[in-house]
């Protein structure tokens, strides 16, 4: 299938991608996992009731970023979903850290896999998937899929084994990730297609994201990012909750510099015969360099290569004219699409 028509897939039906590879899963049991996490991430986690999730970050003392990740409270655990990449260290972390708690923390991702069902056709087929196997009493049915929230959860069978239900927007349009013992993977991933389901590639997926403005951790945030650069404290930040490692910095940044930090992550719209510009291409005003590209695709939708990346805060409002290796880009409000 072309690359056109993959996204014309997630756009219009439902596509299906294996981010096994891509995410880390880590579970956190134990009756104060919920209180563990409230003292070292971003958000809520204290406030999570079962079938509820979140969005976070896991910050340093000095406010940069370790992790970006989103915790599913499942009953009788946490679910944490994070960037491959970081998964090990992040729980060799959060373990150095436990001492009298009743926590434990387990790295399931070699042990389960974890299938991406996105866009506006995905809770039909993920619902015609899972429907001979959940119990009567409790349908999955398409109605009750399509109408859960983002970061909502929900423990289902499928062939009689449990899976979990993520309700996401991370791919830049609305789906489900589904967590799944990695010997079921073939057949529930056969089931997703015999559905109506069309496997999509990592680059497609990407296009979407950014379409839809969303940094992704080792991209456009690293351990030199501050979630305030990024944007992201609407989802990641709460400020209500109690102490977490780094709300001083952040806290500091929003009350005594009113939000203020060096630079952002903006969208840019380049002129529409522009090529799209490599990650690090530098973002200029005139002769000065101003900020760099961190991801850059080209939209279909827009006919046009748009991207993101950091530039300085001068430069940020909407409509500023900049240059990208010396074609004109316009810093542009996300979502784009």
């Amino acid at each position: 299938m072309s690359s056109a028509d993959q996204y014309r897939v997630l756009r219009e039906g439902a596509g299906i991608f294996d981010a096994s590879a891509a995410r880390g899963r880590l579970l956190l049991t134990g009756r104060d996992r919920r209180a563990y996490l409230q003292g070292l991430l971003t958000n809520d986690i204290a406030a999570l009731t079962p079938g509820t999730g979140c969005y976070s970050a896991y910050l340093t003392a000095q406010g940069r970023m370790i992790a970006d990740m989103r915790v599913f409270e499942l009953g009788d655990a946490l679910l944490v979903d994070l960037d491959a990449s970081v998964t090990a260290s992040v729980r060799e972390k959060w373990t150095m850290f436990v001492f009298s708690e009743d926590v434990q923390i387990q790295d399931r991702s070699a042990a389960t896999a974890e299938v991406g069902i996105y866009g506006p056709q995905a809770a039909r087929v993920l619902a015609e998937t899972l429907v001979k196997d959940q119990p009567a009493q409790r349908p999955m049915s398409h109605d009750v899929l399509d109408a859960m929230p983002v970061h909502a959860c929900a423990t289902v069978l499928f062939q009689g084994t449990p899976a979990i239900v993520l309700r996401t927007d991370a791919a830049g349009v609305p789906g489900f990730d589904v967590v799944i013992p990695v010997e079921g993977r073939d057949a529930f991933t056969a089931g997703l297609l015999t559905n109506g389901g069309a496997v999509v590639g990592a680059d497609v997926v990407d296009v979407c994201r950014v379409e839809a403005g969303r940094p992704r951790f080792g991209v456009d945030m690293t351990a030199e990012t501050i979630p305030l650069e990024a944007g992201i404290e609407d989802r990641a930040i709460s400020l209500t909750k109690g102490c977490y490692v780094g709300q001083e910095i952040i806290i500091r940044v929003l009350h005594r510099g009113q939000g203020r930090v060096a630079r952002r992550l903006v969208g840019l719209s380049l002129e529409a015969a522009a090529n799209v510009p490599p990650p690090g291409a530098v973002i200029s005003s005139g002769e000065r360099g101003v900020g760099a590209v961190t991801s850059a695709v080209r939209s279909p939708a827009l006919g046009r290569a748009i991207a993101l990346g950091y530039v300085h805060r001068d430069f940020i409002a909407p409509g500023t004219t900049l240059g990208i290796g010396g074609t004109a880009a316009t810093v542009t409000a996300v979502p784009f699409v």
